[in-house]
């Protein structure tokens, strides 16, 4: 009887050394997760937002050329860039550590709104079939 209450012990304390830090760590992302998409729904207009939740991308256009948007996901990945109604090339530019989805959609935001030519020149381009780079919003 007693090794079975040993056994007991040893196997809730492993449970608490072992399953604890997994657990504070997925409380920390959830909450970071609730923040990035709070911060989310504050920088986009209502009309922006319904796209991102119902189509699963946000449409930026560019502030230099009226035919151009930025296709961006809703999920991390690449950029898609249309110009006149044409996928042309995909933009792949993420941050060096893990952040939330939906704080990466407002980098994409923000710096395609602030300062396009210094995200375009940090993104890696991927040209479309049949497209060069020179053809492009860039």
């Amino acid at each position: 009887m007693l090794i079975y209450v040993m056994i007991g012990i040893v196997l809730a304390l492993s449970l608490i050394v072992f399953w604890r830090p997994l657990f504070e760590s997925y409380l920390k992302w959830s909450e970071a997760n609730q923040r990035a998409n709070e911060l989310l729904r504050s920088v986009l207009t209502s009309e922006q937002y319904r796209q991102l939740m119902r189509k699963g991308y946000l449409d930026i256009p560019s502030p230099r050329d009226p035919s151009c948007i930025y296709r961006v996901p809703r999920a991390q990945g690449l950029v898609g860039v249309i110009r006149q109604g044409r996928h042309k090339m995909s933009l792949c530019l993420q941050p060096l550590d893990w952040v939330p989805d939906a704080d990466v959609v407002v980098l994409h935001k923000l710096m395609i709104e602030a300062d396009e030519e210094t995200y375009l020149q940090t993104a890696n381009k991927i040209a479309g079939i049949g497209n060069s780079y020179w053809d492009d919003c860039v």
